[in-house]
């Protein structure tokens, strides 16, 4: 019999907690640390069967695995909590950073082995999948990949060291989350031009897209105090390759200007696109 796992999840997020419930529930005991965390947080770790540890020390101690999944503006800081209690196993930096950061993050670790993954969906189990993409060395890959088998999470390897996964990342993000910035900015501009009605009928000529649902503008708005750090990320992987990063550092611009919409999934769209607009002091 193949010997259970212990994994240790660096927090438990809406992501963080709907991937921990596929990990539990494939066979893997899922431990999290309660401490410095909401209620909120701790009330999605309990509904997901995650089992909370003392601290930081213990959940490193009794973990084989740690998974981080969080804001990517704080990931450099969860990274180096966990080398600081002198963590051995496998660290899968999971979350939305730019390759240089990712390679960063692995140079904190003089024990223990670091592999860059990438999360790409919405959190499982949906219709339209979520994916994990990892990089680094083949044989830790093959042992996290194996933890989600048979699970709504679908593991893909990257050739390559750590940086590819996040790049696929940046990649990725740099349109998909640009485009509710786009969609928002162009209905905002037409709400106050008053031509919002037509934008709409010309939007909905098109393939369907963000653009053409002003309905999912609430739920982008209620995201992007976490979405902004990400496009900043993206910006500087482009940078990187030497690749124009305006629209990115534009997005985040964007986004900031929502982070008093924090997680308010309920806001109306009339407030979500006067939210984006400069108010005189």
């Amino acid at each position: 019999m193949t010997p259970q796992v212990t994994v240790g999840l660096l927090h438990p997020g809406r992501m963080g907690a709907a991937v921990g419930r596929q990990l539990s529930e494939a066979g893997s005991r899922i431990l999290w640390c309660p401490v410095g965390r909401t209620a909120a947080t701790a009330e999605r770790a309990a509904e997901a069967g995650l089992e909370p540890v003392g601290d930081l020390a213990d959940l490193a101690a009794f973990s084989d695995v740690l998974i981080s999944l969080c804001p990517p503006a704080a990931a450099v800081e969860v990274a180096k909590a966990a080398v600081e209690t002198g963590f051995d196993g496998i660290f899968v930096e999971a979350n939305a950073v730019s390759p240089a950061r990712i390679r960063h993050i692995a140079g904190l670790f003089t024990s223990g082995r670091v592999l860059d993954g990438c999360v790409i969906g919405p959190p499982p189990p949906k219709k339209s999948g979520t994916r994990l993409y990892l990089s680094g060395a083949s044989r830790e890959i093959d042992e996290i990949a194996g933890l989600f088998a048979g699970t709504a999470v679908e593991a893909f390897t990257i050739e390559g060291d750590v940086g590819q996964a996040s790049a696929l990342k940046m990649a990725y993000a740099s349109y998909n989350k640009a485009v509710g910035a786009l969609a928002a900015v162009s209905h905002a501009l037409a709400d106050a031009y008053g031509v919002g009605d037509h934008l709409l009928t010309e939007a909905r000529r098109l393939a369907r897209d963000q653009l053409s649902d002003p309905g999912y503008l609430p739920s982008v708005a209620a995201r992007a105090w976490r979405w902004a750090p990400e496009m900043e990320e993206a910006a500087a992987a482009m940078a990187e390759v030497s690749l124009p990063n305006e629209l990115a550092m534009g997005a985040a611009a964007v986004f900031e200007r929502w982070n008093p919409d924090r997680d308010n999934f309920e806001i109306a769209l009339p407030d979500v696109l006067d939210h984006l607009r400069t108010k005189d002091e």
